[in-house]
């Protein structure tokens, strides 16, 4: 049997892995000229993620082919947090080391609301992150069992209050689904203890890195990549995809995986494309140094954060926005949030203003962490956009309760594609879309044997 994965991201690569493991023939189709996805990079410079969570995903992954991750390393403290005040604070593994940097009354809050992150996440990990995506009867048990206790008629900014420190700190942890703090619903909350809890983990070369590994993982069992070759549509039959079109002309198989952003494959279908709300996309500035600095992870937060996203909403890239940065050795990341496309009164923004914007967050970084930058490029929305729709970087907004549920791997009916990847269940990010694709690519070869009637 064939299969044919479209896109090398993370989210790919895994889904080519399980069906290579199955012993099926298999393809990649990747628009870009190397594997990696949004973790590509830029002289050196990583384009996208920059630490990892939950290492037992990739290392599962690996693990099934007889490989680890060697090099891997927690990270603590594990991010430098500074107000516009000069109040910092580094969470630490350790929480008395971390709670040693906080007032008496910070440390109680502190304290509470990290252990109902716990709570929020073992009880939604089963349901929402590592299992398929939920059916209604899961859902009923999850909510007989854990609804009241995720608190679903209030929102994480009522459930996080907790001062001017501590409140954006423990908002900004919802902005890794690419939800709107303020708009999200508290079960979110969870995704805290994923890093303040479990760890943040650092490894050598970054997830540039990690993506090679999983590409010349897959060369080495026999999958093939086709580099360079932008998908055109995919040929709706009657309960199937029949083939898939490319640049460079027609290919066919006896299963299909779409990696791409679930909106392109929507699109390649010829089907119309979901009413659902989109999320956050991002503002990235990627420097080259002229001098090595120490690894570090850094986030420097605005005056108001509430204002920051109130000025996203409206579709305005922030004047003053909170600033993520990332430096290791002679490459540092910068990363900002910015509104999905179009921004507001409808426009695109073209390589002027996104020029300007990017030397006006290099003049607020200089203020705050000054660099030895000897040569820089921004990726805007509009660069985004090549990999995800309109530049939201993981799909749907998960705003509300209904919100936060990822779409599912199922399209349309059609019983030989699975869509995976960031933009569905369960989710974003890098470890999220490994699970995605291994575990998209599964369910996949389990309704083909069934339909079947029997093993592949």
């Amino acid at each position: 049997m064939k299969a044919i994965v479209i896109g090398a991201g993370f989210a790919g690569l895994a889904a080519a892995l399980r069906l290579c493991k199955a012993g099926l023939e298999v393809t990649v189709i990747e628009q870009l000229d190397q594997p990696g996805g949004k973790a590509i990079g830029w002289e050196g410079v990583p384009t996208g993620p920059t630490v990892l969570t939950l290492p037992e995903i990739p290392r599962q992954i690996l693990g099934a082919f007889g490989q680890d991750l060697p090099g891997l390393k927690p990270v603590s403290p594990l991010t430098r947090y500074v107000w516009p005040d000069g109040r910092v604070f580094a969470p630490e593994l350790e929480l008395e080391a971390t709670l040693a940097q906080l007032s008496a009354q910070e440390a109680r809050d502190y304290r509470r609301l990290l252990l109902e992150a716990r709570t929020l996440y073992e009880g939604a990990r089963d349901t929402f992150i590592f299992g398929p995506p939920p059916t209604s009867a899961r859902l009923l048990q999850y909510g007989l069992r854990e609804g009241l206790k995720a608190h679903p008629l209030q929102p994480l900014s009522a459930l996080v209050a907790s001062g001017p420190y501590l409140t954006p700190f423990f908002l900004r942890f919802a902005t890794y689904l690419g939800a709107n703090p303020y708009w999200a619903p508290a079960v979110l909350h969870n995704i805290a203890w994923v890093e303040l809890g479990l760890g943040v983990f650092h490894l050598p070369g970054g997830m540039r890195a990690l993506a090679l590994r999983l590409y010349e993982l897959a060369r080495g069992q026999g999958v093939g990549f086709v580099f360079g070759q932008k998908v055109r549509r995919l040929q709706r039959l009657p309960g199937r995809v029949g083939a898939l079109e490319t640049e460079a002309g027609w290919h066919s198989a006896d299963l299909y995986v779409s990696a791409a952003d679930r909106h392109f494959t929507l699109d390649w279908l010829g089907l119309p494309q979901p009413a659902y709300a989109l999320g956050v996309s991002g503002f990235a500035v990627l420097m080259r140094l002229s001098e090595a600095v120490p690894l570090g992870h850094h986030l420097y937060f605005s005056a108001d954060y509430r204002a920051e996203w109130n000025q996203i909403a409206a579709g305005r890239w922030p004047q003053d926005p909170t600033l993520y940065l990332h430096t290791d050795g002679e490459a540092a990341f910068l990363l900002v949030n910015a509104p999905s496309l179009p921004l507001e009164g409808g426009r695109t923004p073209g390589p002027t203003e996104s020029q300007a914007y990017a030397q006006h967050l290099l003049g607020q970084l200089a203020v705050r962490h000054p660099l030895p930058i000897a040569t820089w490029r921004a990726l805007s929305p509009l660069d985004y956009s090549r990999t995800a729709y309109r530049g939201a970087l993981y799909g749907r907004a998960p705003h509300g309760l209904l919100g936060a549920l990822r779409p599912g791997w199922a399209v349309a009916g059609l019983r030989n594609l699975a869509q995976v990847g960031g933009t569905v269940h369960p989710g974003g990010g890098v470890p999220l879309a490994l699970l995605s694709g291994w575990n998209g690519a599964g369910w996949l070869l389990e309704r083909r044997s069934r339909l079947k009637g029997g093993p592949l």
